[in-house]
Order: C-alpha cells, then structure tokens, then sequence
C-alpha cells in the first residue's frame, strides 16, 4: 500500500546519507539507476526526495549504497516534493515550470555537476527550443530543450 510523506524532515536525511554514500563508493547517478531499473532523472530525483521509488527498486538502491531497511521504507514513501524553496509563482504556465523544477530542479544540479564539474549553465549563451510532438497514447506533448553553455568555476 503506498504511503505519503506527512514531514519532509526524515526523506532529506535520507537524501543527505544517500550522496554521502554516493560519494564515498564513488557511484555515478547512471550505476544507482541502472541498480533501480529506472531512468537516471527519475531515480536521481527519487533518491534526492522527489519520487517514491517501486519496492525492488527501492531494495536494489539501498543495497547498492549500504542503506538500512528502513532507507528501504522511506524510499518506497511519496514524498512531500519541492527542493527549492520560495515563492510560489501565479501565472499558471511559469508555475508549471516552477513546479517543474521544484522537482527536478535538484536533480537537474547533480546531473549537471557530476557530468560537468564545479560550474553553471550559462542563461545568456543559451538556446531555447520549444516543439509540439504528438504524443503515442493520444494527444500532444511538449518538448522543451534548454541548451546552455557550461561556464566552469575558476578558482581565484
């Protein structure tokens, strides 16, 4: 029976000793979603907080990294999602992407950082594409690429 989160308190724990032993077993976001069976977005984002995983793959990741039964438990809850706090935007479109990012903004930063290192996606050299595509079960969906220059930091 799947259950909700009531304090998001104890999943950032969890989300803090999960990349502490990410870390120091020295395993990509790739290797944890390939143990999961999972995309690499969807585990890296459930590991962080954001999604409940399925019961194996939530056994399959805490094995991979040494977590506990109950790990196992709390990565099997549907999670009280945001990991970026602030204010809530009104326009319903720019909230989506808020929303958007709420969940997967986290995600988005570990991808970016353990492909690229230490650094930023740049906004002004950047590139924006936005397609309608139809969708195979019916309908239409969109699909947005952020194309970004990687400006890495520099040390001073």
């Amino acid at each position: 029976m799947p259950h909700a989160q009531l304090d998001p308190t104890a999943r950032q724990d969890l989300a803090v000793a999960a990349v502490e032993a990410k870390t120091r077993k020295d395993l990509s976001w790739q290797q944890i979603a390939d143990a999961a069976g999972l995309s690499t977005a969807f585990t890296t984002a459930a590991v962080l907080g954001q999604h409940a995983l399925p019961a194996e793959a939530a056994q399959a990741v805490a094995a991979l990294l040494g977590l506990d039964d109950d790990a196992v438990m709390l990565l099997q809850t549907i999670p009280t999602r945001g990991s970026i706090p602030g204010g809530i935007p009104t326009d319903p479109t720019i909230y989506r992407f808020h929303e958007m990012l709420q969940v997967y903004g986290t995600t988005l930063k570990a991808l970016v950082h353990e492909q690229f290192g230490d650094g930023i996606i740049s906004a002004i050299n950047f590139r924006l594409d936005v397609r309608k595509v139809a969708d195979p079960e019916g309908g239409e969906r969109a699909v947005i690429t952020l194309d970004g220059k990687y400006l890495p930091t520099k040390p001073f």
